[in-house]
């Protein structure tokens, strides 16, 4: 269980220097790999790419094969990875899509496609750029989810390198970032990509207040160290004790979340209390909620912060049991349990679904529950206005928060600020076109 805790926590960038060190990382979770395709791929970009240096001073090739080594971390197929090294060439390049298509079939022409910007044509101002180059990702999203995931993936290496833009690009693409692809991540559940993103946005968006709170964590972390093995140490003796196994890992969260929870409730850092965060990792539901039981029988659990997302899990798969408690020394921490599925799929999301055949193909179970894009898709069919098409991406993205039961007893999950009507029309369009009137519950709930 350690091992696999140390995989999927691990997202300090590893050094992507050859195709060698990408086809070896395949390896790992992929050993029966013909990777044949990775250094065709590989080639084939680095020809196109050739005399093309970064503002890093890097040649560019280094970019497609940091692209690619982060859709290998987070164990994808070959076609996906193969894109993430081809990813740029026809818009960057003079490779067309043809090129793309004759080399390496349909499948990977369709994806460097979804990933190509809108080169060709002329826009009034960026925000409509913008706006229609999210839409044709969108649309190639509602095809292969895998559109997404490269560019995801291309968006955490330029992000991660970001610090050799301009100060007025960072900022921009920071927000952009922040309005539109942290949510993204969100939504697929890949939980890991979305946190770096998310500090990294802050980091050049607000970069006066992520040093301070840097700093003020930073300051801290020797007693944050001390206070996190005790807490470990606890759980970890009162599970043996009742003969359970769990694995927990204690962290601070992280600085976007600390940010916005001042912002939220207008509080400076140190009145921020429950800044730590653990995570037990045990082998069975059953063992879940019992450890849980423990938990709330050592320290005093807060009214109103239990949440069960194993009974009723997130539109994006995620499944865990979310408490907060009064610990040691009346520190307030937040515990999270869950199994060892559960934990892969919150912070690989949808790409933990996928089973490996032949040539790396996939088989894609949870692109069909992905209701919320097929909404998107079909918005776009009915939107002319790249704007108002983006404040719909926007607004859709945002992290649901207000749970609605159907009369057959389904969950339907919705953005803060929903209206019944919003309900009305996810039971059925006829309804919500229908509805004239909503009769509040409340009196049955007293």
């Amino acid at each position: 269980m350690a091992d696999f805790l140390q995989l999927v926590d691990d997202t300090t960038p590893k050094p992507m220097r050859t195709v060698d060190d990408l086809c070896q990382r395949i390896r790992l979770y992929f050993p029966q790999a013909d990777l044949t395709l990775i250094r065709k791929a590989y080639e084939f970009s680095e020809k196109a790419h050739s005399g093309q240096i970064r503002r890093s001073g890097e040649p560019y090739i280094s970019h497609p094969l940091s692209v690619a080594g982060i859709l290998a971390d987070l164990r994808l197929d070959l076609d996906t990875i193969a894109t993430g090294l081809l990813h740029d060439t026809v818009e960057d390049t003079q490779t067309t899509l043809e090129d793309i298509r004759r080399e390496f079939g349909e499948v990977i022409a369709h994806l460097v496609d979804g990933v190509t910007k809108i080169s060709q044509m002329k826009f009034r101002n960026r925000q409509e750029k913008q706006g229609e180059n999210i839409r044709k990702m969108i649309v190639a999203m509602g095809r292969d989810v895998r559109v997404v995931l490269v560019k995801l993936a291309d968006r955490l290496h330029n992000m991660r390198t970001l610090n050799h833009m301009p100060y007025e690009k960072q900022a921009n693409i920071a927000l952009e970032t922040l309005e539109i692809y942290t949510p993204l991540a969100g939504r697929i559940g890949i939980n890991s990509l979305k946190i770096e993103l998310e500090d990294l946005c802050f980091r050049y968006y607000r970069p006066d207040m992520y040093y301070v709170l840097s700093q003020k964590l930073k300051k801290s972390e020797a007693e944050q160290s001390r206070y996190i093995a005790d807490v470990k140490d606890l759980i970890i003796s009162t599970a043996q004790k009742n003969g359970l196994k769990v694995e927990v890992q204690g962290r601070s969260k992280h600085l976007w979340s600390i940010y916005r929870k001042m912002q939220a409730r207008n509080l400076d850092y140190e009145q921020v209390y429950d800044v730590l965060a653990f995570r037990g990792v045990v082998g069975t539901v059953g063992e879940g909620y019992e450890v849980l039981g423990h938990i709330h029988a050592l320290w005093k659990p807060i009214p109103g912060r239990f949440k069960d997302f194993i009974a009723m899990a997130k539109t994006n798969n995620y499944q865990s049991l979310h408490t907060t408690v009064i610990g040691p020394g009346g520190e307030r921490i937040e515990i999270q349990i869950r199994t060892q599925e559960m934990h892969l799929i919150a912070e690989r999301g949808i790409a933990a679904h996928w089973r490996y055949k032949e040539r790396g193909k996939i088989q894609d179970d949870t692109a069909q529950q992905a209701h919320w894009l097929r909404e998107l898709v079909q918005w776009h069919q009915t939107v002319r206005n790249s704007e108002e098409f983006m404040d719909a991406v926007r607004t859709d993205l945002f992290e649901a928060e207000i749970y609605v039961f159907t009369p057959g007893g389904d969950v339907r999950e919705f953005p803060d600020g929903a209206t019944p009507i919003d309900f009305a029309y996810a039971v059925h369009t006829d309804l919500g076109s229908k509805c004239v009137s909503a009769e509040s519950m409340a009196r049955w709930c007293r």
